[in-house]
C-alpha cells in the first residue's frame, strides 16, 4: 500500500472515529434525558407526553437533570475522541446549541412552556460540553 493511500485510510478511519464520538455522546444524552422524562410522566410528576409544562418548578427539575446529562455526553464525547477531546466535547455543544435553539423557536411558537428553560438550555450546551471535556482533561492529564 502507498503511503498517499495509507494517509487517507488514516484520515478516513479518524473521520469515522470522531463522528462516532460525537454521535455516542448525542446518542447518551438523548436516551437518558428522554427516559429521565418517561420515568416522571410514567410517575405523573409531569404532565402526559404533548401536553404544555408551564409549572416552574417542573422546568427546573427537567433543567437540573438535563445540565449534568449534557456534561456527561460532552465527557464521553471527549473519551472516545481519537484526539482532540475537547474540540470533539465543543462540537457536541454546537450541535446542542443549534437543536436547543431549533426546539426553543418551536416551544415558543406553540407555547409550549416557559421561555426561560428552552433559553437556559441553549446557553448551557457550550459551557456543559467544555465541562465535560474539561473533566477529561484533568483525568488523562491532555491526553
Amino acid at each position: 500500500m502507498t503511503k498517499t493511500l495509507e494517509k487517507k485510510d488514516s484520515l478516513f478511519m479518524n473521520l469515522l472515529k470522531s463522528t462516532g464520538a460525537v454521535l455516542i455522546g448525542l446518542v447518551t444524552i438523548f436516551v437518558i434525558s428522554l427516559g429521565t422524562d418517561q420515568i416522571l410522566h410514567v410517575l405523573n410528576v409531569y404532565p402526559p407526553w404533548g401536553e404544555p409544562m408551564f409549572d416552574n418548578g417542573l422546568n427546573a427539575l427537567a433543567l437540573s437533570y438535563r445540565l449534568p446529562y449534557g456534561v456527561l455526553g460532552s465527557y464521553i464525547t471527549a473519551y472516545f475522541a481519537p484526539k482532540n477531546p475537547m474540540r470533539h466535547a465543543l462540537i457536541l455543544g454546537g450541535i446542542g446549541f443549534i437543536l436547543s435553539t431549533l426546539g426553543a423557536i418551536g416551544a415558543i411558537q406553540y407555547k409550549l412552556g416557559p421561555i426561560w428553560y428552552p433559553i437556559a438550555l441553549i446557553l448551557s450546551a457550550l459551557p456543559s460540553a467544555w465541562l465535560g471535556g474539561k473533566i477529561l482533561e484533568k483525568q488523562e492529564g491532555k491526553r
